[in-house]
């Protein structure tokens, strides 16, 4: 007996199908599960579609990302089938998902190597070449008449099956972290699809990265430094909105600081999901769902920017919320030999648009223009991190130095609305001989002034100098019209 005509004879006696279920139940676990990918013929008509199948054994087929592109191919929608096998009276379950795909002219293409995340689990195909050959004839459609009554159960025909709408509930939305900031103070973005828990419409991700794209055009303002969170996985967060459990998928998330007063607006932004038709009458092995879509789409943002209050520095300085460590080599030092001495900023903010200190050299220490690192953290709808300037000194003169004198840093504070500064609170002790005098002896001023020791010293009468000149010039005019004279005298 074939399992098909153990499975017809089975659902007509309903102690055998009891016996039955639990035999296919028990024997599940017998098999280890494997997911595959299946990729369809070498060479296809015109007319005929060609096929990526994706495939899990002994497990239920819970999540996978998008089918790859083929160039010269449109996709035309997927379809489901599962089935169930005997095996030396062991049972195992196999659960598929068919993308199709249609040719847009003959000829020969590629499908490169790709991979896929299958319930969670990343699977290879190698590709392949595929030819397109001319359409080729048509199949008769069979005869209703001969259509099995057992169709009904192990799957009907797509044209047979009718398939309803369920409501889902879920939506899209674009959410900011503040509704007013300063200049300079980041604000955080969120754009995210919401599905709650006691949803029970089939929705899947369609071409997310393909969408971001067109959607980071319209809502990117151009007056703002961004710091992207790359989110690269769209994973599930549970989350509690208005005492509801939400699975939160973030497709986008940017800290962004205003560069200006400007106000920023995000306007309202569309989303394209999968969302699944599912069968009225649903068979075991049959069709149970049919592919189509849906447009979510998000409410439009505002944020306002304040100016920073009046201050000498109000255009220069980082907003957030600092503090400040710092370090040195050694705090008792020996005149004309270096030290390093490190000046770190950390906090949240805008860590890149952190400026340095700006100390200036005088005749007591040599300051260099420091090294600089960064480190920046972007989690929690924030931004932290430090930025840290390694400066390279030279003390010249003996004595207890505050560096406090050299090193401070002017920020505001957007918690407190108040200007701080961060001062220095080193201080070192430096001992030996001055090297002021070394200081001015190593910086060579050129042979101009080499010559000063042998010039001489004395005053110069102008005047006589230009007696001179006069004279000179008087005696060359006498010569030569003397000579002239002569020589027409000849």
């Amino acid at each position: 007996m074939n399992i098909l005509n153990f499975l017809k004879i089975s659902f007509r006696c309903p102690v055998t199908l009891g016996l039955f279920t639990i035999f296919i139940l028990s024997g599940f676990q017998g098999f280890s599960q494997q997911a595959s990918i299946e990729l369809g013929p070498d060479e296809i008509a015109l007319n005929e579609p060609f096929t990526i199948t994706i495939t899990v054994e002994n497990d239920q087929l819970r999540t996978y990302n998008q089918f790859p592109d083929i160039p010269g191919f449109s996709k035309r929608g997927t379809s489901s089938s599962s089935s169930t096998n005997i095996v030396n009276g062991r049972v195992s379950s196999r659960q598929s998902i068919i993308q199709n795909y249609v040719a847009n002219a003959e000829g020969t293409y590629r499908l490169a190597p790709f991979t896929m995340e299958i319930n969670g689990k990343d699977v290879q195909s190698p590709g392949k070449t595929i030819r397109v050959g001319p359409p080729a004839q048509q199949r008769t459609r069979r005869d209703p008449f001969s259509i099995d009554p057992f169709d009904d159960f192990f799957g009907r025909p797509d044209n047979a099956q009718e398939f309803v709408d369920v409501k889902e509930d879920a939506f899209l939305a674009l959410t900011t972290s503040k509704d007013a900031v300063y200049v300079g103070e980041g604000f955080t973005i969120t754009l995210a699809f919401y599905v709650a828990e006691e949803n029970r419409a089939p929705l899947q991700f369609y071409e997310p990265a393909k969408q971001l794209s067109e959607i980071l055009k319209d809502i990117k303002p151009a007056n703002c430094w961004e710091e992207n969170y790359n989110i690269d996985n769209l994973t599930a967060e549970s989350v509690l909105l208005n005492k509801k459990r939400y699975s939160q998928y973030k497709i986008y998330q940017a800290t962004y600081f205003p560069l200006n007063t400007d106000p920023i607006s995000f306007p309202q932004v569309a989303f394209r999901m999968i969302k699944y038709r599912v069968a009225k009458n649903p068979s075991l092995f049959g069709r149970n769902r049919q592919e189509d879509f849906k447009t979510y789409y998000t409410k439009p943002q505002k944020v306002l920017v304040r100016d920073l209050p009046p201050h000498p520095l109000k255009d220069e300085v980082s907003v957030g919320n600092y503090k400040l460590k710092e370090s040195v080599s050694d705090q008792y030092l020996e005149t004309g030999r270096s030290f390093n001495y490190s000046f770190t900023v950390f906090g949240e903010g805008n860590i890149s648009g952190i400026t340095r200190p700006e100390p200036e050299s005088d005749n007591i220490f040599e300051i260099y223009p420091p090294n600089i690192r960064q480190q920046i953290t972007r989690g929690n709808n924030r931004v932290t991190g430090e930025k840290s300037f390694n400066y390279y000194i030279i003390p010249n003169e003996p004595g207890d130095y505050k560096l406090s004198d050299y090193f401070m840093w002017i920020y505001f504070n957007p918690i407190q609305s108040t200007y701080d500064t961060l001062t220095s609170n080193t201080i070192v002790q430096v001992t030996g001989e001055s090297k002021r005098n070394d200081q001015i002896q190593s910086n060579d001023l050129g042979t101009f002034y080499d010559l000063i020791e042998i010039e001489n010293n004395q005053l110069a009468n102008l005047h006589r100098d230009q007696w001179v000149k006069t004279f000179a010039n008087l005696f060359i005019l006498v010569m030569l019209g003397a000579s002239i004279y002569l020589v027409f005298k000849k």
